[in-house]
């Protein structure tokens, strides 16, 4: 065999094995773009879903500062009253459901956990002081912060990994591309 049949025969058997991994390359990449397609259907109907709750929430805390507006605030947040929930309730300003919105967005918020502190006056519906943070309180507070802190970190580390890969994917897209563009021009 002359040396331009093996160098042919070299070349075959490459233009093979780069065909055999563009094959394998596509139906991961068309199997993994189905299921992102689900996935971001799913997280564009729950992001909507929990959108407009946050919406609803926030805007029945502002109905809540507004009419009690030295008991809640965004600047001077205070711990609250244990059992608040019901005086609000019997005070008749708000309904219900907006009461239950309201204290939830405002008790779950950093800045409220962050007042949640051992021997801090909580105060009442008038502003005035009724009682103070208890230690296992104040260590409840402590243990939502760092749960929040954590899923942030979490959250922050995953996005980074996602865009790891998505840099991955175009690198190998791009690789793809020019691994085909040899393929067509050894065809010819």
């Amino acid at each position: 065999m002359s040396e331009l049949e093996n160098l042919q025969t070299s070349v075959e058997t490459l233009l093979q094995e780069c065909e055999q991994r563009l094959v394998t390359v596509e139906q991961k990449s068309q199997a993994k773009h189905r299921t992102t397609e689900s996935q971001t259907v799913n997280q564009n109907a729950t992001g909507k879903n929990r959108s407009k709750n946050r919406a609803a929430n926030q805007a029945a805390l502002e109905q809540l500062i507004e009419a009690y507006p030295q008991t809640f605030s965004r600047d001077n947040v205070r711990p609250l009253k244990i059992g608040i929930q019901e005086d609000l309730i019997a005070d008749e300003k708000l309904a219900r459901n907006r009461i239950k919105r309201a204290l939830a967005t405002y008790v779950r918020s950093i800045a409220y956990l962050k007042s949640v502190v051992e021997d801090v006056e909580r105060v009442d519906l008038k502003g005035e002081a009724c009682g103070k943070v208890t230690a296992g309180e104040a260590e409840h507070a402590a243990g939502r912060l760092k749960d929040i802190r954590d899923q942030r970190r979490e959250r922050q580390q995953e996005e980074r990994r996602q865009e790891r890969e998505s840099r991955q994917k175009q690198k190998e897209d791009r690789m793809n591309r020019k691994l085909e563009a040899l393929l067509n021009k050894g065809g010819r």
